[in-house]
């Protein structure tokens, strides 16, 4: 699913190579630079291909970027602490009036909500926010972030697969280009034998015509390997290399390991599928989202500690040395009462979402 991208690139080339197969060789070796060739490992193409390919890339942002929304979520949780400072003037009213904290005669303020013509205010304060929404976020991050890991997983291996097929193709595509040079060439041979022996009349002309038919075969076998060959090791190259015309070859296919036995790559395929694991995020997701909807239903408990200074001057003690420095604590409890059953609709919406997640997870078990 990561790979669309990648699919449509490798149509398209397949398109170019049917349509124009002589201008697409021509192309391929007029464009190639002439720099000495690369030798490229399979592990090396691997990681090459890690680095290159935009739907792997794409995935690794998303795993990282859920695993930053996860710290988020759960960052939330902790109390937060601001230090705030403000001087806040206000026009007087040409008014008197006592100040609150020492009863001194100054100037009112033009505006009711000030407290003085000169207010400051340079607080610490720390904020608090308790409640089951807060919980059920930190839920779904998670969730979040190991559906994201197993997607990146899943497109891991969708890359690797990819990337050794298209390996082994070269391999096996310049291999049986080499094949079909020889046979060109022993088919050439046998046609001027052929055509030495009716010169000495030793066989007839349609021999001769039947080997020169075999000869002209085995050219066009040669032409449609070499555009095969081309077209292999281009497809590799989009994947590995910023300038798909870099010249590269691969190394040579080793014995190939002894698989598992059958017992084993069932319980190994049970435990480490990546569709399985994200399957059940989606499920944990969803039971998350259902959570934090239904946490609208109930009160949130918010609570506030403030330390500073908040006086008509900016100093620890005012007029008569009054204390200006000191703490407040306020707290507040939101009860949700009316709002038109949206949280209603919203708590229905996860629900149906979840659903669909669950239909997913037995159809990624079915597969498995």
């Amino acid at each position: 699913m990561c790979f669309l991208g990648w699919n449509a690139h490798r149509a398209a080339l397949v398109a170019i190579v049917i349509l124009h197969p002589i201008e697409f060789v021509a192309l391929a070796h007029a464009q190639t630079p002439q720099n000495a060739p690369i030798t490229v490992s399979l592990s090396d193409a691997i990681r090459r291909a890690q680095a290159n390919e935009p739907g792997f890339a794409a995935s690794l942002a998303a795993q990282e970027s859920a695993d930053i929304d996860r710290y988020l979520a759960k960052v939330a949780l902790l109390p937060s602490v601001v230090y705030h400072n403000q001087m806040l003037y206000t026009q007087p009213n040409e008014q008197t009036g006592q100040e609150g904290q020492t009863g001194t005669v100054l100037a009112a303020p033009v505006f009711i909500s000030n407290n003085a013509i000169h207010d400051y205010t340079s607080q610490a304060s720390i904020n608090e926010t308790i409640g089951l929404k807060q919980m059920a976020d930190v839920k779904l991050a998670s969730a979040n972030a190991a559906r994201a890991s197993a997607e990146l997983e899943i497109a891991r291996r969708g890359l690797v697969a990819a990337v050794v097929g298209l390996y082994y193709q070269v391999s096996a595509t310049e291999t049986k280009r080499r094949l079909l040079a020889d046979a060109l060439q022993e088919a050439s041979t046998f046609t001027d034998l052929t055509q030495r022996r009716e010169a000495a009349r030793e066989v007839a002309h349609a021999d001769v015509v039947k080997a020169q038919l075999q000869q002209f075969q085995r050219q066009r076998d040669l032409s449609d390997a070499d555009v095969a060959a081309d077209k292999a090791r281009l497809e590799l190259a989009v994947l590995l290399f910023p300038d798909p015309r870099t010249q590269y070859s691969t190394e040579p296919p080793s014995a190939p390991p002894v698989l598992a036995t059958r017992d084993e790559i069932n319980r190994l395929a049970a435990i480490n599928n990546p569709e399985i694991r994200s399957a059940l995020a989606d499920i944990h997701a969803g039971n998350a989202k259902v959570a934090s909807a239904r946490a609208a239903y109930l009160p949130d408990l918010a609570l506030n500690f403030s330390y500073g200074i908040d006086a008509s001057r900016f100093a620890k003690h005012g007029p008569d040395e009054v204390r200006n420095l000191g703490y407040s604590i306020s707290g507040s409890l939101d009860i949700p009462v009316w709002d038109w059953f949206a949280t209603q609709k919203r708590v229905r919406q996860s629900e149906i979402q979840r659903d669909v997640a669950k239909v997913n997870l037995t159809m990624t078990q079915r597969h498995l």
